[in-house]
């Protein structure tokens, strides 16, 4: 394990439980994004989804409670949040499992949809684990997390943009965070500089539609809208005929 993984997983450990407290808020961005995630399973006649970093288990109770006909199941490298999730909020443990997002234990397509809440920022290298997203997903994929580009002042935004179109943005994060590469706080631990719109590719080849939805309190003011404007976003692909 990295030195930069070891320190989040030691962070997540230590702050367990109080982990609800400090990231799990009614109407926050990710309960948004579940109302949306909730209602197109239904549309899309999903019948399993794996919550990917499942953390205390707030993915797997909201759509457990809200589509009760479908198999949940989380995973989440961390022991100490799963052992949260079954002990405080009730998430029968055959439901969940100790693993990582970037080597997902499960056969391919073996669910119906996947999805991840607010873990792909704390992910090194995040394209990884929605390539595992979508070996194990069959129908659909849901990502709820940050959007850097809506982030910082206009220019800010614009230069962040520019710098990624021009595939050095990484290198000059680099430099900004003094050869670390992430950044850290003790509200949100060790994080990375990512958007939906970095995964965006990917997914449009793997699925037949992707949809952007934006999920924080932002009223859409420029043509640029969520790319600019919306630092928190659900991203959905979905596709309509398996793999021949």
């Amino acid at each position: 394990m990295m030195k930069a993984e070891r320190t989040q997983q030691e962070y997540y450990t230590r702050t367990a439980h109080l982990y609800d407290d400090m990231h799990v808020h009614i109407d926050d961005e990710h309960y948004v994004a579940l109302q949306y995630v909730s209602g197109l399973i239904s549309q899309l006649g999903i019948a399993s989804v794996l919550d990917v970093g499942c953390g205390t288990g707030r993915g797997i109770k909201y759509l457990l409670e809200r589509n009760p006909e479908v198999r949940v199941h989380g995973i989440d490298p961390v022991k100490a949040l799963l052992q949260q999730a079954s002990g405080r909020n009730l998430i029968p443990a055959n439901f969940m499992s100790l693993a990582s997002g970037e080597a997902l234990p499960f056969a391919d397509q073996s669910f119906d949809a996947s999805c991840e809440l607010g873990v792909l920022h704390h992910v090194r290298e995040p394209n990884r684990v929605v390539q595992e997203m979508m070996r194990v997903s069959k129908k659909a994929i849901f990502l709820s997390d940050e959007n850097r580009f809506a982030h910082g002042k206009m220019f800010s935004r614009w230069a962040k943009l520019a710098l990624c179109n021009l595939g050095i943005f990484r290198g000059a994060y680099f430099i900004k965070t003094r050869g670390k590469g992430h950044r850290w706080t003790e509200g949100d631990g060790l994080a990375y500089s990512y958007s939906v719109f970095d995964s965006f590719k990917v997914l449009s080849d793997w699925g037949d539609r992707v949809i952007l939805i934006p999920t924080d309190n932002v009223k859409p003011q420029s043509r640029f809208h969520p790319l600019l404007t919306s630092f928190h976003v659900l991203l959905c692909a979905i596709r309509q005929q398996g793999p021949e």
